[in-house]
């Protein structure tokens, strides 16, 4: 039967549908069907732009295809008074080609990118992991922490943003929304050394992080690097730990990888896609002193399993706008 048209939905719509226990369930499936050959690599194209650039990523997962065009302008803020990061995600019927929703990215791509983390740290973090140093202090911080908060039974966290007014705030309402001390830090290095998990989640195009900050036993998750320009960790911590891409094509192009393979890594190096962990086809952390490192590039995978679970929650409960472009 032909759907009654194409369901749109707003930010705030997407935030009161997509609930992080879901997403972190919908992601971890979505990388355990990639591990097990079940569905197709996931596809992106990026355009430069003045003063930033867009993507456009791509992927089908089971009856879903999603497509997303995101722009990243990172002066928006202060410039305009607009998210850094916006854009749509068009869901579609992967067998029919009928678009069943336009969607508002934003909550989905901070959402997917928190359930990620906290997929990756499932299988790379220590399970007595307790303390985590969080740098980059906005709405994906927050979900970064919030989404840790689900796999390891968080006591202290520690905050780094280079505004320290905003890793003040951060800290304040953190430590209310999860009940454990949340302390802003001036440097982060310091903090991390502290830590049994780290993320980095900036726009950063230079090395917050160098392998002296990193202990024995640290999971690390560098989220901010979805261009080749940017830049949160040293190459040598990748070169000297256990690193995990979301996909290595993609890392190898635009993430932490793609810096570490100018001399000191090869593509061989790498001990695993995502993918590969959540379908069991490879292990994840394998002694208490090992370093491990998550390259989160963010990929159209993680954006279709986190589509499809507002569209479905959306349909069964008849919520939203519903137009027929094709009349």
């Amino acid at each position: 039967m032909k759907p009654a048209g194409v369901l749109l939905r707003t930010r705030r719509d997407v935030a009161e549908l997509l609930d992080l226990d879901e997403c972190i369930a919908a992601v971890e499936a979505a990388f355990r069907s990639r591990g097990e050959g079940k569905v197709a690599p996931a596809g992106i194209l990026g355009f430069t732009a003045e003063g930033g650039g867009f993507h456009i990523k791509a992927a089908a997962l089971d009856e879903y295809f999603a497509a997303k065009i995101n722009g990243n302008f990172f002066q928006n803020r202060e410039r305009f008074g607009m998210p850094n990061i916006q854009g749509t995600v068009v869901l579609c019927d992967a067998r029919n080609g009928y678009p069943l929703a336009v969607l508002d990215s934003i909550e989905i791509t901070i959402r997917r990118t928190g359930a990620s983390t906290a997929v990756a740290a499932k299988y790379l973090a220590r399970a007595d992991a307790r303390i985590v140093t969080i740098c980059g202090c906005g709405n994906q911080g927050r979900i970064q922490l919030a989404a840790l908060a689900r796999v390891r039974r968080l006591e202290r966290a520690y905050a780094f943003d280079t505004d320290p007014a905003r890793a003040e705030s951060f800290a304040a309402e953190m430590s209310a929304q999860l009940a454990i001390p949340v302390e802003a830090v001036p440097e982060p290095g310091p903090a991390v050394r502290q830590s049994d998990m780290a993320v980095t989640c900036t726009p950063s195009r230079k090395p917050l992080l160098g392998p002296a900050d990193v202990a024995p036993g640290t999971f690390v998750a560098a989220v901010g690097s979805d261009s080749a320009d940017k830049q949160e960790l040293d190459p040598r911590i990748l070169a000297s730990g256990t690193v995990v891409v979301d996909s290595l094509d993609q890392c190898a192009e635009i993430g932490e990888l793609h810096h570490a393979l100018e001399g000191l890594m090869t593509r061989s190096d790498v001990h695993a896609e995502l993918s590969d962990l959540a379908a069991g086809t490879k292990p994840g952390r394998t002694h208490r002193d090992e370093i491990t490192i998550f390259d989160s590039t963010g990929t159209a995978l993680q954006d279709v399993a986190a589509a499809a679970v507002v569209y479905e929650k959306a349909s069964r409960g008849g919520i939203g706008v519903l137009i027929d472009f094709a009349n």
